[in-house]
């Protein structure tokens, strides 16, 4: 499973890495979790508000760090 999180690593972009690397071991699933910090590539996916999560090519989360509850529910 891929995730991305995308921010230019500010406070809330490191929360959300933080909860997204905290429901993947929760789930224990195989997953790779990745910061996106260029602009460009953030705003490709369609992303114009940070932090933003992405699972599997999906826009789940933006302009928010989620809660460990929602990725889990997002990941399965």
């Amino acid at each position: 499973m891929e995730i991305q999180v995308c921010g230019p690593g500010c406070a809330s972009c490191e929360l959300a890495m933080k909860v997204v690397e905290a429901a993947v071991a929760a789930k224990g699933i195989d997953a790779t979790v990745t910061k996106v910090s260029d602009f460009a590539e953030i705003a490709k996916m369609g992303i114009f508000s940070t932090p933003a999560v992405v699972v599997e090519g999906e826009v789940k989360c933006v302009g928010r760090a989620p809660k460990q509850a929602e990725v889990e529910e997002w990941i399965g």
